[in-house]
C-alpha cells in the first residue's frame, strides 16, 4: 500500500531531500509539500505528516497533524524532555496515533550516541561539542540535547558529572549537567564529538556528517515507522534497537 505524505517545511535543505525520497519511494507518495507561505491544512487527507520546520513552528505543526488524525514524524530540533513529556501526555488521548521524534536522522549519529551512553557510567568529566552550518538557528542542536539527556539518565546513580566553573558563559550551557558547546559556521555541515575525561586519559567519540545522503536511510525508516508505532517514540536508536547505556 502507498502512503500519502506531508511534508511541512519542504522549500528547507532537509524538506528538499525528503521530497525527492518520497517521490522516488515506491511505498510514498507526495500528498502536499507545505512551505512557510502555505496554510496547514494542505496536510488534510495525508497518512503521515513529516515535520522539518524550525522549532518556533513545529509545535503548531504537530498538534495541527494530531487534530487531523494524522501520524507525525518529527525531524524539527528543539524538541527538549519537558516538551516531549507535554505532547505524550497529549497522545495518551489519542491510542489510535503515532509520533516519532528524530532528533538527528543519521544511522552514524544513532550509533555514536549509543556508544556514549555506554561510556556515561565509567567517567565523571564529561563535555559536548557540537558544530552545525551557519544557517542553523537554534543551539544546542537537538542532537546534543538527546545526547546529553541520554548520559545523564544511563549514569544516573552516580549523579551530575564533574562541570567546574558553570558560571563562566565560555563554559557552554548545561544540559542534564552536561555542558554543551555549540559552534555554527561556513564550511561546516553537521558534527559532534562527546568527550569523556579521565585519570590520565581521554576518550573522544565522534561523527561528522559529510553529506546530506547520511539522512535518507533515516527518514525512509522514521516515515514508515511513524506509520505503524503508537504514542511516542523518541530517537533513531529506538527505531533501530539499540540498548543504551541507560
Amino acid at each position: 500500500m502507498v502512503t500519502r505524505v506531508a511534508i511541512v517545511g519542504a522549500a528547507g535543505r532537509l524538506g528538499r531531500l525528503a521530497t525527492r525520497l518520497v517521490e522516488q519511494s515506491d511505498d510514498f507518495e507526495l500528498h502536499a509539500a507545505v512551505g512557510s507561505a502555505d496554510p496547514i491544512e494542505l496536510i488534510a487527507g495525508a497518512g503521515v505528516v513529516l515535520d522539518v520546520t524550525t522549532p518556533a513552528v513545529s509545535l503548531s505543526v504537530v498538534e495541527a497533524a494530531l487534530s487531523h488524525g494524522i501520524p507525525v514524524l518529527i525531524g524539527t530540533s528543539g524538541w527538549t524532555a519537558d516538551r516531549l513529556a507535554t505532547l505524550e501526555a497529549r497522545l495518551r488521548g489519542l491510542p489510535e496515533l503515532g509520533v516519532v521524534v528524530v532528533p538527528n536522522f543519521s544511522l552514524g549519529s544513532a550509533i555514536a550516541t549509543w556508544l556514549a551512553t555506554l561510556a556515561a557510567p565509567y567517567f565523571d568529566s564529561i563535555e559536548i561539542v557540537e558544530a552545525h552550518h551557519a544557517g542553523k538557528t537554534d543551539s544546542p542542536s537537538g542532537t546534543a540535547i538527546r545526547t546529553a539527556e541520554l548520559i545523564a539518565a544511563a549514569r544516573a546513580e552516580l549523579g551530575p558529572v564533574a562541570a567546574p566553573h558553570t558560571d563562566q558563559r565560555a563554559r557552554g550551557q548545561q544540559v542534564a549537567s552536561i555542558p554543551v558547546h555549540s559552534i555554527r559556521s561556513a564550511g561546516i555541515l553537521a558534527e559532534q564529538e562527546v568527550l569523556f575525561g579521565g585519570d590520565g586519559e581521554v576518550v573522544r567519540l565522534t561523527h561528522r556528517t559529510l553529506s546530506d545522503s547520511s539522512y535518507e536511510a533515516g527518514i525512509l525508516l522514521g516515515l514508515r515507522a511513524a506509520i505503524e508505532r503508537r504514542g511516542l517514540t523518541v530517537g533513531l536508536d529506538r527505531l533501530l534497537e539499540l540498548r543504551t547505556g541507560a
